[in-house]
């Protein structure tokens, strides 16, 4: 009440130079709804400022009040100096209070991106440079700039950001929202590389989003996942092939045209599991917790073949040899598209 009572006296004095006429009218004015240009003002509030420059930014973004006024408001309240960095949005309706109240309580104006499951890291990128308000400090950089400015620089950028939704402050720049995946993906692989089954066949963390990346790409049924990491992981075990499509995709880049060719199939390069034998050398997209979670518990099953159903039953039907598989590829894929064979 003490700093309230000096705000009212030091107001009272500023009413000789603005028309305010005494404490009454003070109390009252604290209760009114502030007059503004529009009907609704935003101000980005950056570390450092002073409650006098926040009065002014109020201001000249649109509220119909002397600065000194608000800066008065500020000062005497005794929580000048607890206001907070970020970006603020007023509506009409709101009082001299409750502006203060809102940069106290850091009640900011969000934005949010969202980073897609089954995304490239091109494509994580392309949703951050159309996110909003969002400052693209990393746009000029290369992938390996940007994961030396993650701390990270040996590390392939490919399917290290936990895609989720993600808000963050107006004017923030994209390198916070990447940190902020970067060490979600991270968590959620050490948690689930802790929970492996015994008997995997996969030796590190990177294996198994590796692994995992693979199984978001091959299907989008939860019922489906421990499955089809289950046909992976014994193709594995057995040093078989993988013949996973969306590898042979990926190592295509800009090269693939949407519909994949018997000559794409043989197309050398690191990613094409039908050439190549193991895991290819880094994750293909961004995977969910679900397939981190396949992953490193498989489903236990002697498939070693897998089709996806063309008959409207969804999901895929698994086979453990090669006979049946091609029985089934002939019942739900002619002219279609099949899983590995």
């Amino acid at each position: 009440m003490r700093g309230l009572r000096r705000f009212l006296l030091a107001l009272l004095m500023a009413g000789l130079a603005l028309g305010v006429a005494g404490a009454g009218a003070a109390w009252w004015w604290l209760q009114q709804p502030l007059a503004l240009a529009t009907p609704a003002v935003e101000v980005s509030v950056e570390t450092g400022q002073s409650p006098r420059r926040v009065a002014d930014l109020w201001v000249e973004a649109g509220v119909r009040s002397h600065p000194a006024l608000l800066y008065e408001w500020f000062r005497w309240s005794g929580q000048a100096r607890q206001i907070r960095a970020g970006s603020y949005e007023i509506q009409r309706g709101t009082t001299p209070r409750q502006l203060l109240d809102k940069m106290v309580r850091g009640d900011e104006v969000l934005e949010s991106v969202r980073i897609a499951e089954g995304g490239t890291f091109s494509q994580l990128r392309e949703a951050l440079a159309k996110a909003p308000s969002l400052e693209p400090t990393t746009r000029s950089m290369t992938p390996a700039e940007l994961m030396a400015a993650l701390g990270e620089p040996s590390q392939s950028p490919e399917g290290r950001f936990f895609p989720d939704t993600y808000a963050y402050s107006r004017g923030v720049s994209d390198l916070t929202v990447l940190k902020r995946a970067h060490a979600a993906m991270q968590r959620r692989l050490v948690a689930a590389w802790a929970e492996r089954l015994p008997e995997l066949p996969l030796k590190t963390m990177d294996e198994a989003l590796i692994l995992a990346s693979i199984v978001e790409k091959e299907t989008g049924r939860d019922a489906d996942r421990t499955l089809v990491a289950g046909v992976f992981a014994n193709r594995l075990r057995i040093d078989m092939p993988l013949q996973t499509d969306p590898t042979v995709i990926y190592g295509l880049g800009a090269a693939f045209d949407g519909n994949l060719r018997k000559r794409d199939l043989q197309a050398d390069t690191p990613y094409n599991t039908y050439l190549r034998r193991g895991l290819p050398p880094t994750a293909i997209a961004l995977p969910s917790a679900a397939s981190l979670r396949a992953a490193v518990q498989p489903a236990k099953t002697p498939a070693l073949y897998f089709v996806a159903r063309s008959d409207g039953g969804g999901g895929s039907v698994f086979s453990a040899t090669l006979a049946e598989h091609n029985k089934a590829v002939d019942l739900f894929q002619r002219g279609g598209k099949a899983g590995p064979p």
